[in-house]
C-alpha cells in the first residue's frame, strides 16, 4: 500500500492525514474489531478520528486502541452530541449534559484533551445564535483556554452557518458536507443545502481566513455508490467521491464513515488508485434529467409558506431510510417538520425535477411519526 498523504492545518501546522475516519456506525462491530480497525488505521498512517458515535458503548474500545498512541492521533469531539440512559445518540444544547458528556468521554478514552472541539451539527441560524451567545460556547472557549481543547470548529451542512462561524474568527476547522451531488450544478440546478455559489463561498472564505475543512458525507450517505439511489441516476466509485472532496479548496481531509475492517480496507485502496480511477469528470455528462422525480435538496422550491426547510427534510429522510442512525435526530431538531405541510402546491410548482413534494411530505411525516 502506498504511503499516507498529509496536509497541514493552516492555524497550527499539524499534519493531518487526507483520509480520516467517521465512526457513526462503528458500533456495528465488536469491541475487538473496533480496536483492530483503529489500530490498523493508525499503522497505515491515518491520524484523524471523529468521535461522534451512535452508541456510547464504543468509547472504551477507543480508549484501548489509543492507549500509548495518543500523540499519534487527532481526536475530533463534539459539544452537543449526547447520549440517553440507554446509551443512544442524541442532540442537545443543555450545558449540563454537554459538559458531562465531554468530560466523561475524556475519562473513558484516557486523555485530558480533544484536538478539535466542535459545536455539533448546527444547521439553523437560530441554533447557532443561541450557542454563540450562551453557556455552551463559553464552556468551549474555557476548555480551549485550559488546554482541554486545542482547536475550535463547527459541524454543519449549511453554507450560511459555516460562513457565519468563520466570521467570528474563532474557527480553525469546519466539518462540512461535501460530495459531487451536493455541489453539482448544471442547467440552473444544484444539490444539497445552499446554492452552488453559496457552497463555493464556503470554500473561498475558508481559504481566505486560514480555516481548514473536513469533508463529511463524501458518498452522500451511500447514495452515490448505487445507480438506483444516486442523485444522478448513475453510480460513482468511492475513489471518485474521495478525490472530488480532496480537490475542493481548503479541504484538509475526507471523512468517510467506517463500520468495520472491510470498510477500512476499501477506503485505503484510494492511496493506490491511479489517475484514471480517481477521475470523476463523468459528472459533467450527468444532466438534471437523470434525477427527474427525485429530490436533490436544491431548495429551488423555497420559501415554503409554512417555514419547512424542504431540502433538509428530504435529505434527512433519505439518509434515515438508507440507515444513517443520526439522521432521525437531526430531523427531529428542525424548527418545522413534514407534518406542517398544508399542501398549498407552492413547492411542486417551482420544483425543476418534478418531485411530488405533497405526497413526499406525508410519507416523511409518517416515517418519523411527528
Amino acid at each position: 500500500m502506498s504511503e499516507m498523504i498529509y496536509r497541514s492545518l493552516p492555524r497550527g501546522g499539524e499534519k493531518i492525514s487526507i483520509l480520516g475516519m467517521g465512526m457513526g456506525s462503528i458500533h456495528e462491530s465488536s469491541e475487538q474489531e473496533i480496536i483492530s480497525v483503529l489500530s490498523k488505521a493508525i499503522d497505515c498512517g491515518m491520524n484523524y478520528f471523529d468521535m461522534a458515535a451512535s452508541e456510547d458503548i464504543v468509547y472504551p474500545a477507543y480508549g484501548k486502541a489509543f492507549r500509548g498512541r495518543r500523540s499519534k492521533v487527532f481526536l475530533q469531539m463534539h459539544f452537543g452530541a449526547v447520549f440517553d440512559e440507554n446509551g443512544m445518540y442524541g442532540w442537545s444544547k443543555d450545558i449540563g449534559r454537554i459538559r458531562e458528556t465531554f468530560e466523561g468521554q475524556l475519562r473513558t478514552i484516557g486523555t485530558d484533551y480533544a484536538d478539535f472541539g466542535y459545536i455539533h451539527c448546527i444547521d439553523e441560524m437560530d441554533d447557532l445564535d443561541e450557542i454563540l451567545n450562551g453557556k455552551v460556547f463559553e464552556y468551549i472557549c474555557k476548555m480551549k483556554n485550559a488546554g482541554a481543547v486545542r482547536h475550535i470548529g463547527v459541524s454543519t451542512h449549511t453554507p450560511s452557518i459555516a460562513v457565519r462561524f468563520i466570521e467570528t474568527g474563532m474557527a480553525d476547522m469546519i466539518m462540512f458536507s461535501i460530495n459531487p451531488a451536493f455541489d453539482y450544478q448544471k442547467g440552473g440546478s444544484d444539490a444539497a443545502i445552499g446554492t452552488n455559489a453559496e457552497r463555493a463561498d464556503v470554500y473561498k472564505q475558508c481559504e481566505k481566513n486560514g480555516v481548514g475543512i473536513i469533508g463529511m458525507k463524501p458518498f452522500s450517505g451511500g447514495q452515490l455508490l448505487d445507480g438506483r439511489t444516486s442523485q444522478f441516476g448513475k453510480a460513482l466509485t468511492r475513489v471518485q467521491c474521495l478525490q472530488y472532496v480532496l480537490d475542493r479548496p481548503a479541504v484538509i481531509a475526507a471523512l468517510p464513515g467506517i463500520r468495520n475492517m472491510s470498510d477500512l480496507d476499501t477506503i485505503l485502496t484510494y492511496l493506490d488508485a491511479g489517475e484514471k480511477e480517481r477521475d470523476y469528470s463523468i459528472i459533467g455528462s450527468m444532466t438534471p434529467g437523470d434525477a427527474a422525480g427525485r429530490c436533490v435538496y436544491c431548495s429551488h422550491c423555497h420559501p415554503c409558506p409554512q417555514g419547512i426547510d424542504i431540502g433538509l427534510v428530504n435529505k434527512y429522510y433519505d439518509l434515515a431510510v438508507i440507515g444513517d442512525s443520526m439522521a432521525a435526530d437531526h430531523y427531529l431538531k428542525l424548527s418545522h417538520h413534514a407534518s406542517d405541510c398544508i399542501k398549498c402546491g407552492h413547492c411542486e410548482a417551482r420544483c425543476p425535477f418534478d418531485v411530488k413534494q405533497e405526497s413526499r411530505m406525508e410519507e416523511i411525516a409518517n416515517h418519523f411519526s411527528i
